[in-house]
């Protein structure tokens, strides 16, 4: 159950596409009548992620469908191996507001580990 101060989907949905754009993080692809979003959690929920908007951004359905719950990194290289045109800048402000805010809020035992590995491994990839 989230806490009542979270914004429910929809609201989520709407702040995501007005801090982040509205394309697909992954292939780039406009989001519109055909290509709907769809809530990406970066750190996996299974890997000890917060549902929380730090944590969140939009992507096809077919990418988050197909990119499960591999690390983002990897999904992000296997990404522009097929020739797609994934945002590193996005993930990487993504992955550092996560940081800030599980430095802040606490907590993430699980996910701390996880996401500093990514970030090193991110970072590592310079445009």
């Amino acid at each position: 159950m989230r806490p009542p101060s979270a914004p429910d989907r929809t609201r989520r949905r709407a702040l995501l596409l007005e801090r982040d754009g509205a394309t697909c993080v992954w292939c780039g692809r406009p989001f519109g009548s055909l290509v709907q979003p769809t809530t990406e959690h970066v750190v996996p929920r299974v890997k000890g992620g917060p549902s929380w908007l730090e944590n969140e951004l939009l992507a096809c359905r077919r990418c988050n469908g197909q990119r499960g719950h591999q690390a983002p990194v990897a999904w992000w290289e296997e990404c522009t191996r097929r020739g797609w045109e994934p945002d590193r800048d996005r993930l990487l402000r993504s992955l550092v507001a996560l940081q800030e805010a599980i430095g802040r809020r606490g907590g993430q035992r699980r996910a701390r580990p996880y996401l500093d590995r990514e970030l090193r491994r991110l970072r590592r990839h310079q445009t």
